[in-house]
């Protein structure tokens, strides 16, 4: 639901992890958030959320008063966790409504 949503403490960067369940194959990915400046998004493909590597950062457009909706294809991407790390904001506060990922 994107009424409900995760917000940053203030500083930055803050990040976010998500873990599946094994290793699985990722196409794309998708987020809505609101007033996040750039974006970085990494993957791990261990047991554990460690060695992460770099797979995008983007600077996002500014979008007064609405969400922000940016997908980013990952052609034959694999990964266990990802990793969300917000590194700057167009304000003190930002928050992410929802992240998804699609594949197998």
């Amino acid at each position: 639901s994107s009424e409900t949503f995760w917000t940053t403490t203030g500083m930055f960067p803050q990040e976010l992890i998500i873990g599946f369940p094994k290793c699985v194959k990722i196409s794309k990915v998708a987020i809505q958030c609101y007033l996040v400046r750039t974006l970085r998004i990494e993957r791990s493909i261990s047991k554990d959320p460690v060695g992460f590597e770099l797979c995008i950062e983007k600077d996002l457009q500014h979008t007064e008063g609405q969400l922000q909706m940016e997908e980013f294809p990952l052609p034959d991407f694999q990964a266990t966790y990802l990793r969300f790390i917000i590194k700057s904001a167009f304000d003190h506060f930002v928050s992410v409504h929802r992240v998804m990922a699609e594949g197998s």
